[in-house]
């Protein structure tokens, strides 16, 4: 097992999109009111005093969609800021990246991921459930300012579900060629979505690569990022692609993070919620932070190696959040 020092931080599990995998359709969301959530002060506590003196050096911001979070340049900053963060980076839709990628970046953020499931708006829109308005146009404007800023790597993360955007496999991985992005393929996990996975199936990483090989070639690529992508690139291409095959190739092995959601759950993995630690009301019930290191270095000793593909089949309604409100 590697070395676990890598927190995935939820900051809302509210999102203006419904991507179907993420959200299934149907689903009644409850969300969470404003104050059960963890307050940046009480994110700030637990960082500073729990989690970076276990080793904990490398943080991602996620949500729901983080944007929607009030103040989150300021928190960007005070996280930025700690000497011992070696690593900051955020997920979102980019839908309000068009005026925020600027500030994020001055607040010091230089790292970013984009979910980003099709070129074509009419898929697009039909992927995020957009509920009638397109959103595709403001999204790519979004990219765009993101990387005209200067955030580096830029990486797009795609899922692709079969008989909806596997048609645009060669025009996604193409991006890479002119442009320094980092197209990130995703395979599909259904947690909770057991419908929506029977309707449209997971394409295996190497179906997807055998298919980008054959048009473009494909090599392995010398740039490695923190996560669980196998990296290659397009010869002479500018970018990378990356595959990451949680259904295929379990790298359960290979994994470095922790994930706290936005009211406070710490749990081990995406698929373990019988370990998880309720840190916002330990820390609101005045529970000494030496004991919730104690609470959180025993609760990374309950990380274990589970094949997705093998855990998540036949599983419907065992979860009892959806991709968004865990903070996937």
């Amino acid at each position: 097992m590697n070395k676990i020092d890598y927190l995935r931080i939820s900051l809302i599990d509210r999102c203006n999109f419904r991507c179907h995998y993420c959200v299934p359709e149907g689903t009644k969301l409850d969300y969470i009111l404003q104050q059960q959530l963890l307050s940046y002060e009480e994110l700030l506590t637990l960082l500073k005093e729990v989690f970076i003196p276990l080793g904990f050096t490398k943080f991602r911001l996620t949500g729901g969609e983080p944007l929607l979070r009030p103040g989150i340049i300021d928190f960007v900053r005070e996280v930025a800021a700690l000497p011992q963060c070696s690593d900051l980076a955020m997920t979102t839709n980019g839908f309000l990246l068009d005026k925020l990628a600027s500030p994020l970046f001055d607040a010091g953020l230089r790292r970013i991921n984009i979910s980003l499931d099709s070129l074509n708006p009419e898929i697009f829109d039909k992927m995020i459930g957009n509920g009638g308005k397109s959103r595709w146009q403001q999204t790519w404007q979004g990219i765009q300012t993101a990387y005209e800023v200067g955030f580096n790597p830029l990486k797009l993360n795609v899922v692709i579900l079969r008989g909806l955007n596997d048609s645009e496999i060669l025009d996604l991985a193409a991006l890479t060629i002119e442009r320094n992005w980092h197209v990130r393929f995703i395979e599909f996990m259904p947690i909770g979505n057991n419908k929506l996975f029977d309707e449209c199936a997971w394409i295996p990483s190497a179906e997807l690569r055998q298919n980008i090989s054959q048009k473009f070639g494909l090599i392995e690529s010398s740039i490695k990022g923190n996560g669980p992508a196998d990296v290659f690139k397009i010869p002479g291409a500018k970018g990378t692609l990356g595959f990451i095959s949680q259904m295929s190739e379990c790298f359960c092995d290979k994994c470095n993070r922790i994930r706290l959601s936005a009211d406070g759950w710490l749990r081990p993995c995406l698929l373990n919620e019988t370990g998880e630690i309720n840190l916002k009301d330990a820390l609101r019930n005045g529970v000494d932070c030496d004991r919730l290191k104690e609470q959180v270095r025993n609760l990374l000793l309950l990380k274990e190696e589970i094949n997705f593909k093998e855990r998540d089949m036949g599983t419907d309604g065992v979860y009892g959040r959806t991709m968004s409100q865990i903070g996937g």
